[in-house]
C-alpha cells in the first residue's frame, strides 16, 4: 500500500480559465478547487503534478506547487536516510528491552542484614541488573530468599515496571538461655580490688576494698543450715573491682609497604539497564595495585535512571622500604594503642589512668602502656557434684 501524497498549487495567468478547462477534461483529480480574479487554488495528488505542470506550459499561466507538512512527506524525505531509520529502530528495542529487564532492585526492611547479603544471595536466584523479567520467577524466589540467608525470616518481592521493590522481614534473635538450674560459683577472673558488688542469689565471701587474687571464690552457691543438710543453688551476681593491665605495642623504624609506584590507568564503562560496556582497550597487568570507582549515573527529574558511567582509578603499587624517625613511630604506635582501647576495652570498662614508658633499640621502638582499670571481675563456674 503506497502513502498518498498530496500537493496545493496556485494558478495565475490570463488564460486561467482555459486552463480550468483542460485541467477537468484531464481526469486529473482536483479537490478544494477556489477561483478568484486571476488566481485559481487547489488540491491534487503528487503524481498528477507533472500531467499539471505540462497543462500550464500549454496554456501559458504560472503554476506553483507545495507539499502539505505532514508525518507522511516527513518520512518520505528521509526514506533513503538508513542511519535515521537504523537509529529509530534501536531506540524502540532498547525502550522494549529497558522495559523487560531489571533496572534497579530496591531493598526495604532490612538493618542487621546488609544489602549487599540480600544481593549476593538473589544473584544466585538469577534475579540482578538487567536479567530478563519474563524468565524472571519471583514468586520462587520469595519462597527462597529466606533459606538462602538464616536472618531473614520472610520476604515479599514486587516489581514495578522495571524496578524490583523487595520488602525484608529479619528473624527475632533467639534468646539466651540461662543456666540458673545448674549449680554455679562465681569467681575472681583476675588480681583486683573489690569496688562494687551487686549479688541476686548466693552467699557474698568478699566486700568492697578487699583485694582478691584471680581463682578467689568471692559468691559461694553452697548453704549449709545448722542441722548440717547443704542447699547447692546456681550463684548469680556481679562484682566489680580496680585492676592493672599492661599491653605492649612495637614498631620497626625500616620498613616494607606498598607505595604507589606512579603508573595510574583509567577504565572507563557505559552502564546501560544493568549491562557494563567497557569503553577502553587493552587490560591493566598491574601485579599489585589498589582501585577505586566512581559512579555516574544520569539523573532525569530528580530520578536516577538504570543508565550512567562508572570510572575505576587502578594505582600500582610496589614494596618499598620505608624509614621511620622516632617521633613518626611514635605517633604510628600510638594509633595501635587508641585503637586497641576502642576495640578491646569493653564498653563498661572504665580507664582511671594510663600510664605510657618507651624503650628503643637500632631496631625497634615499643611502647609499654599500664592501665588502671576498673571494670567487671567476676565469672561463673559450674559446681560439678558426684
Amino acid at each position: 500500500m503506497k502513502m498518498k501524497r498530496r500537493l496545493k498549487i496556485n494558478v495565475k495567468g490570463k488564460k486561467l480559465y482555459k486552463f480550468i478547462n483542460v485541467l477537468h477534461d484531464s481526469g486529473v483529480s482536483c479537490r478544494q478547487q477556489y477561483c478568484k480574479g486571476d488566481i485559481f487554488r487547489g488540491d491534487i495528488l503528487h503524481r498528477d503534478l507533472k500531467t499539471v505542470s505540462a497543462l500550464a506550459e500549454e496554456c501559458g499561466v504560472e503554476l506553483k506547487a507545495a507539499e502539505y507538512e505532514s508525518l507522511g512527506a516527513k518520512l518520505f524525505l528521509y526514506r533513503k536516510r538508513l542511519g535515521l531509520l537504523l537509529g529509530g529502530i534501536a531506540a524502540a528495542a532498547a525502550v522494549l528491552w529497558s522495559s523487560q529487564t531489571i533496572a534497579i532492585i530496591d531493598i526495604q526492611g532490612n538493618s542487621a542484614v546488609s544489602d549487599e547479603v540480600i544481593l549476593s544471595a538473589l544473584d544466585e536466584l538469577d534475579v540482578r541488573e538487567g536479567a530478563f523479567l519474563p524468565l524472571t520467577d519471583l514468586r520462587s524466589c520469595e519462597e527462597k530468599l529466606p533459606f538462602l540467608v538464616e536472618d531473614i525470616a520472610w520476604a515479599g518481592i514486587r516489581r514495578s515496571g522495571n524496578r524490583i521493590e523487595i520488602q525484608i522481614r529479619e528473624a527475632e534473635p533467639k534468646p539466651p538461655m540461662l543456666r540458673t538450674r545448674i549449680p554455679a560459683n562465681i569467681f575472681a577472673c583476675r588480681d583486683a580490688e573489690i569496688t562494687e558488688v551487686c549479688v541476686r542469689s548466693g552467699q557474698l565471701l568478699h566486700i568492697v576494698g578487699d583485694y582478691v587474687p584471680k581463682g578467689t571464690m568471692l559468691v559461694s552457691a553452697v548453704r549449709e543450715f545448722d542441722n548440717g543438710c547443704l542447699s547447692i543453688y546456681h550463684a548469680m551476681g556481679e562484682i566489680r573491682g580496680k585492676y592493672s593491665e599492661t599491653v605492649r605495642f612495637s614498631g620497626s623504624f625500616r620498613t616494607e609497604e606498598l607505595s604507589p609506584t606512579g603508573n595510574v590507568s583509567k577504565e572507563r564503562y557505559l552502564k546501560l539497564f544493568g549491562l557494563k560496556i567497557p569503553l577502553f582497550f587493552g587490560k591493566t597487568d598491574y601485579k599489585v595495585s589498589t582501585s577505586e570507582v566512581t559512579k555516574k549515573p544520569l539523573i532525569l527529574f530528580g530520578r536516577e535512571l538504570p543508565v550512567g558511567t562508572e570510572l575505576r582509578t587502578v594505582t600500582e603499587t610496589a614494596p618499598t622500604l620505608r624509614e621511620y624517625n622516632e617521633e613518626e613511630l611514635r605517633g604510628k604506635l600510638m594509633e595501635r594503642v587508641y585503637l586497641y582501647e576502642k576495640n578491646f576495652l569493653s564498653e563498661d570498662t572504665k580507664i582511671l589512668s594510663r600510664d605510657i614508658k618507651s624503650s628503643q633499640n637500632s631496631d625497634t621502638l615499643t611502647l609499654e602502656v599500664t592501665y588502671e582499670l576498673e571494670g567487671v571481675i567476676s565469672e561463673e563456674r559450674d559446681v560439678y557434684i558426684k
